[in-house]
């Protein structure tokens, strides 16, 4: 039988932002959303994909010598990249000879994942933590990822999922009988806003909000809070009124946006589209937490 993997971009070790107490965070890669403001934007495709730090580039050309898809040329001090041509090999990226070129994801067993994860099963212990996995959209890989909780639950590690909600019942399903503790982002409370800021539609994700909430599962409700796109009062308010419906919402988390990946999007080739945006201040951040200690006792300002 064919060993199981998935694509993984990144493990955070000594995490305190996604969950209880220290924990270590799996990030996978791939998401159907596409939020404006993403800090990772390296999670989006569901493939290894390369990136490039201009920064560290020192012209040396090997990466265009051994590409044999020819996707990378150069254009006087410029190289460019044909995405077209490229076949995510990875080869440019084993041969940069100053580390400018890397490969955003790589295909992982369940197997390696746990090695990683149990290395730090000392801290967890010590201070209430465990596993939590991230993305992207770690439900995209839904198979890969229920069996990484599975293998949590047999080694008795906490479990908590990141997720974005949008993704069929029939998945949480199969994930949640090894899944402890849900985080729950709502990006937006208007349908016709959702879907123009991360391009996928609302319903199916407040759906998965309200059947969490009939089976008990705790989850904490995570708020990324952009000005200008999300941190108007109306929509604060409806916050607000879903975590008060649901007695299962242990907690409302405010995340405030910030633009320090900002260069990750220059490394992929993309725009970054909301280069305008600052990040909210402090006497924000009290101002909208104070509004949502309204309608639910725990409102804390970061993860």
């Amino acid at each position: 039988m064919a060993v199981l993997t998935g694509t993984i971009f990144d493990i955070r070790k000594y995490s305190v932002h996604d969950g209880p107490g220290i924990r270590t965070t799996v990030f996978l890669k791939g998401c159907p959303l596409n939020c404006w403001w993403c800090h990772n934007p390296e999670s989006q495709s569901p493939a290894p994909e390369p990136m490039l730090r201009p920064n560290l580039c020192i012209a040396c050309d090997v990466c265009i010598a051994v590409c044999a898809e020819q996707a990378i040329t150069r254009v006087g001090q410029q190289l460019t990249w044909d995405a077209q041509r490229c076949t995510r090999c990875g080869t440019c990226a084993e041969a940069c000879l100053a580390g400018a070129r890397e490969m955003a994801g790589r295909a992982y067993d369940v197997a390696e994942v746990l090695a990683e994860v149990e290395r730090d099963r000392l801290f967890y212990e010590e201070s209430g933590g465990g596993v939590s996995f991230s993305g992207g959209e770690p439900l995209l890989q839904w198979r890969f990822l229920g069996e990484l909780l599975r293998a949590c639950r047999r080694l008795e590690l906490h479990t908590a999922l990141d997720t974005s909600g949008f993704a069929s019942w029939e998945v949480f399903e199969h994930i949640l009988p090894a899944t402890d503790l849900v985080l729950f982002d709502i990006k937006h409370t208007d349908p016709q806003q959702h879907h123009k800021v991360t391009g996928v539609p609302l319903a199916p994700i407040l759906h998965n909000l309200r059947r969490l909430a009939e089976r008990g599962v705790p989850v904490w409700l995570r708020v990324p809070l952009v000005p200008g796109v999300n941190d108007d009062e109306p929509n604060l308010r409806r916050l607000g009124e879903l975590a008060a419906a649901m007695p299962n919402i242990r907690r409302v988390n405010l995340l405030p946006y910030h633009n320090t990946a900002r260069g990750k999007y220059a490394h992929l080739g993309r725009p970054y589209r909301l280069p305008a945006t600052p990040a909210p201040d402090s006497a924000q951040l009290e101002r909208v937490a104070n509004l949502l200690r309204a309608y639910h006792p725990d409102v804390r300002i970061g993860g």
